[in-house]
């Protein structure tokens, strides 16, 4: 009698950030019951948003959040109407209406207290109102310098600081998912991602993206934020493949087009202690 023994199968790249990544969100879930995943619109939070899907079968068990500062691109506005119909998320947009009723804007302040308002003050809002213990986020580590110094479950205080500088070490991928009793918590499923990463993994599953990031007229943009401080660059990548290909050879970094993102490392590095995404 010849028996047959299976070959077991190799993991690829991507199937290991995958796997990694549903396995953050179901911890995640299973620690923190009020909890929810912020969405931006762009090409990673989107991603996330694929995989909290995968990660439950279709059905995420807990609302999307997005901060709006009413400074969008409107593509950006359809694209989110569409698909939280579409994918039947419980979607909640928040603003800092009180900023707003003020005259807060591009024009009339710089960028850092524009975004203080109405991206991290209107989080912190959000939070507060409506008590999360816990949001997702869909950041990378390769994406700005700041953030290389973030983790996987990464701590807030009762007023939602982050401590850079007193992180827990998450060794040998073994995460601290227990909190202080104050304690506000980031989750980072895509922490360990980068951008090449995340265009093969769109790619292979078919993901949805803003039509933005798709070359039009020499130009396309690279990272999505508010439209008067993103800025497109030039490229000729008009399907995914070119854009894959792009990045594999492009010297010119991903967020070049934000306007924050060219202020002094420390002006990044404000806005996150205090709460920013």
């Amino acid at each position: 009698m010849d028996i047959k023994t299976s070959e077991k199968k190799e993991l690829s790249h991507l199937d290991k950030l995958e796997s990694q990544s549903i396995f953050i969100i179901r911890e995640a879930y299973k620690r923190f019951k009020n909890m929810a995943m912020l969405w931006s619109i762009g090409k990673d939070s989107t991603t996330l948003l694929w995989l909290c899907r995968k990660a439950f079968y279709g059905k995420i068990p807990f609302p999307c959040l997005h901060i709006d500062t009413t400074f969008k691109f409107p593509e950006m506005y359809a694209f989110r109407e569409k698909y939280a119909k579409e994918f039947g998320l419980n979607l909640i947009v928040a603003k800092n209406d009180e900023a707003l009723a003020k005259g807060m804007s591009y024009d009339t302040h710089d960028s850092l207290t524009v975004n203080t308002e109405l991206k991290t003050n209107a989080l912190k809002k959000a939070i507060a109102k409506l008590k999360f213990k816990a949001l997702l986020l869909g950041i990378r580590r390769d994406e700005h310098g700041i953030r290389a110094k973030e983790r996987v479950f990464s701590p807030r205080d009762s007023d939602f600081h982050w401590d850079y500088k007193n992180q827990p070490a998450e060794l040998w991928n073994l995460f601290k998912t227990k909190d202080e009793a104050d304690d506000h918590i980031r989750v980072h499923p895509l922490l360990g991602w980068t951008e090449l990463d995340i265009w093969e993994y769109i790619k292979r599953e078919g993901i949805p993206i803003n039509e933005l990031y798709f070359a039009k007229d020499g130009k396309r943009y690279r990272s999505l934020g508010c439209m008067p401080i993103t800025k497109p660059v030039d490229s000729q990548a008009d399907t995914v493949d070119k854009i894959i290909e792009e990045i594999k050879t492009t010297k010119v970094s991903e967020r070049s087009g934000r306007a924050q993102d060219k202020e002094q490392l420390y002006a990044m590095q404000k806005l996150r202690s205090l709460g920013y995404m």
